[in-house]
């Protein structure tokens, strides 16, 4: 069995569903369709790279010299797509959450542009609000938040009713980086 380092498998379980997706796109066209949507949010929050290969890997290249184009998060989620395409039990687990403190300064990032008005932003949490409450539990609360996080509330109490210790942890992270961000 082949060990990952911990953050490694952070950036996989961040975006297990997104790599799923990615897999499943090389395999069947409507997949893939589904997948162009993604893309294109993913290039308005400035992935470019990111997606130019996964393209590229949709259109059948498994080449992995594409990787050194990539910064260290990126080539984690390609490598994670490579492998699962040559074996998919070496993909992460969909359902096991991620590390929460790992994943709240990044959605706490778009969160905040878009309750500035950034419409690419707002475009972009409105699908990640979207899949999220289609995800079990915790995830679908948290999604189901999303709109209220854009708006400003950061009542705790509020924004963690109904949700077990990992959601509640998340939301909690992602309310002090909100509070981060906020203007002094």
């Amino acid at each position: 069995m082949v060990m990952i380092p911990e953050r490694d498998q952070q950036v996989r379980q961040a975006h297990a569903n997104f790599i799923h997706q990615v897999v499943r796109a090389c395999q069947n066209e409507e997949a893939a369709l589904e997948l162009k949507s993604m893309l294109e949010v993913a290039l308005q929050q400035g992935w470019d790279d990111l997606v130019k290969t996964i393209r590229l890997i949709v259109k059948g290249s498994r080449d992995a010299s594409m990787l050194k184009a990539l910064d260290e998060e990126d080539r984690v989620i390609v490598q994670s797509i490579l492998d699962g395409l040559q074996n998919p039990a070496t993909l992460p687990d969909i359902k096991q959450q991620g590390d929460g403190a790992m994943a709240a300064p990044g959605l706490a990032q778009i969160i905040h542009a878009a309750g500035t008005g950034d419409v690419q932003a707002l475009q972009a949490v409105s699908t990640m609000a979207e899949q999220m409450t289609a995800a079990p539990g915790d995830m679908a609360r948290m999604g189901g938040n999303i709109k209220r996080l854009v708006d400003g509330e950061r009542d705790a109490d509020l924004l963690c009713k109904g949700m077990g210790a990992s959601g509640e942890q998340l939301m909690l992270n992602l309310i002090e980086e909100l509070n981060k961000l906020a203007p002094q």
